[in-house]
């Protein structure tokens, strides 16, 4: 039998590059392999939320651009992490066992405090709880992670083992499955893509949004005239061609370099490789868009079969705890 993985991500509207390369990508690939949960945590969202008036758009236009790039609703269980509310009774019982230093010394933790010094609420300091149970309800064996999260993953493990000291072996030591998760730079050159920065692009954009947005992007800060030769090595365009003109990926390094093209051009390049890249998953998307019932029925479905195995778990959970009479 395959093992389980479960992957959760914030509900952050539109995606961009940076979370198609970065997540959705890996999502299509461990479909193939694995007995794969794909969730939506939208409660997560709402530790650092300062409004949620958004939240449900946010939510549908994550799932759309999932099912439009290839995620397999037969073959992966598709849901919303608060459509099935035993992830809260779960939380609640873990946090029984999880002791407050572990959660006070999690870096994100003291880096959310510095970003939003004016909620830190529980739900913020318990967020490592959540995250675990999230895995745990659902027996998750394998979560895809990079490298730098594997210190949330290890807390998680931490929490698994201290539970099943204490009321027995209930939940799987999750493992970390150690995925791609390429660095895409932002548009303007100062850091990761991300729509905090703004400096991000939509793989659902149209073939003007994208030439528009990519006409305004930073290139090589030393090129100050057309004539001047290129540093693709430093260039974030460039970096991006080799993903959407990888064909070209050569010639265009040699022009650059030799000053025998352009930036206007090098980002021209670019443009149309990233509308003929994304030119099928816009007309999935665009056709998932006009069927909004079928999409409330992926994670109505989802959030169904995802429920069978939580109930289970918690059933479990407390009988170990002596919580059943």
């Amino acid at each position: 039998m395959a093992k389980r993985v479960f992957s959760g991500a914030r509900p952050t509207g539109r995606q961009h590059i940076g979370n198609y390369f970065g997540h959705i990508l890996n999502l299509i690939a461990l479909q193939e392999e694995y007995d794969c949960f794909d969730c939506v945590v939208d409660l997560h969202a709402l530790t650092t939320l300062e409004s949620t008036a958004t939240l449900q758009q946010d939510v549908n236009d994550m799932v759309i651009d999932w099912l439009a790039a290839g995620v397999d609703p037969e073959k992966s269980v598709v849901f919303v992490q608060s459509h099935v509310p035993e992830i809260a009774e779960l939380h609640l019982l873990l946090s029984m066992v999880t002791p407050l230093n572990w959660l006070l010394r999690v870096p994100t933790f003291k880096d959310k405090v510095k970003m939003h010094p004016e909620n830190v609420n529980y739900g913020l300091v318990g967020y490592p709880v959540l995250m675990t149970s999230d895995i745990v309800l659902y027996k998750g064996e394998v979560v895809p992670v990079g490298e730098d999260q594997l210190p949330h993953l290890e807390l998680a493990r931490e929490i698994v083992r201290r539970f099943n000291s204490m009321f027995g072996d209930v939940f799987p030591e999750p493992q970390a499955k150690l995925t791609e998760f390429p660095m895409i730079v932002g548009l303007d050159g100062s850091g990761k893509m991300s729509k905090s920065a703004e400096n991000y692009l939509e793989i659902s954009s149209t073939p003007d949004e994208i030439r528009r947005r990519i006409s305004t992007a930073f290139t090589d800060p030393a090129r100050k005239r057309r004539t001047d030769p290129g540093h693709p090595e430093v260039c974030n365009v460039f970096s991006l061609h080799k993903m959407f003109t990888p064909r070209r990926v050569v010639e265009i390094e040699t022009e650059c370099r030799g000053a025998g093209i352009g930036c206007v051009d090098c980002k021209k390049l670019l443009a149309q490789g990233v509308v003929d890249y994304f030119g099928p998953l816009r007309e999935r998307r665009e056709a998932l868009v006009r069927e909004p019932e079928y999409v409330r029925n992926v994670v109505a479905d989802g959030a169904r079969r995802a429920a069978v195995v939580a109930r289970q778990t918690l059933e479990e959970v407390k009988s170990a705890m002596n919580l059943k009479s």
